[in-house]
């Protein structure tokens, strides 16, 4: 664990890279992280948990821009953690990075708000690469997980009363974008709308939509033929 002194979010209120805070309650795991990202350019870690209680307390005083969490964890688990983490308003880049490839821990992560699920065994070259696609606001789920993920997908869409009757004809176009796994930059410009603007719609068609991420939004919207 780093001293409170690296804790502090005025130390690296100047710095332009990702801010990153690391919740695992595996030592060893967690310094390996660490060291990945000090040899990648780009990325501060300035903060570190070993559970979910201490994470979500780090989350709200250090606001970093992106959060590493373990889905097992003892005591309060990452779910639960990433839960109280939305609920609170933690706006931060939130990924599972876990053992499980269960699609039922895939898809509850969905809905509770992940912007990615990564297996912690996927090559570090991969782990990065989908690391830099979640800054980017794009979708961030191991390649070997799609599979699942679009069975799910068949399964849950059979059942879902969602409607896109509520959305206006840019918020269509925006879910369109979404489902394609395309970043907030590249549809301002498939649009012809600034970026900002483009995370304004975002908002409103998860609230209308009743999702917690961009994420659970593009897998629903994949799922219904928005794609």
């Amino acid at each position: 664990m780093p001293s409170p002194s690296s804790n502090e979010p005025k130390a690296q209120a100047m710095s332009e890279n990702t801010r990153v805070l690391i919740i695992d309650d595996h030592p060893l795991f967690r310094r390996g992280v660490r060291q990945l990202l000090e040899l990648e350019d780009g990325y501060d870690v300035v903060g570190e948990a070993a559970g979910g209680q201490e994470g979500i307390e780090l989350a709200r005083q250090l606001d970093p821009d992106l959060i590493l969490l373990d889905l097992n964890m003892k005591g309060i688990d990452g779910l639960e953690t990433l839960r109280t983490m939305r609920d609170l308003g933690v706006d931060a880049r939130i990924l599972l990075l876990t053992v499980s490839n269960s699609a039922d821990d895939l898809m509850a992560a969905i809905r509770s708000g992940c912007d990615g699920y990564i297996l912690k065994d996927n090559d570090p070259a991969d782990i990065l690469r989908l690391l830099a696609s979640a800054m980017d606001g794009k979708n961030a789920i191991s390649p070997e997980l799609m599979s699942l993920l679009a069975t799910a997908l068949r399964e849950e869409g059979a059942s879902d009363r969602r409607s896109k009757a509520n959305l206006t004809e840019r918020e269509i176009a925006i879910l369109k974008c979404l489902a394609a796994g395309k970043s907030n930059k590249l549809i301002g410009r498939e649009l012809d709308i600034m970026e900002s603007t483009v995370k304004v719609h975002i908002r409103n068609l998860l609230r209308k939509l009743q999702f917690r991420s961009r994420v659970e939004a593009a897998v629903w919207a994949v799922g219904h033929d928005f794609g």
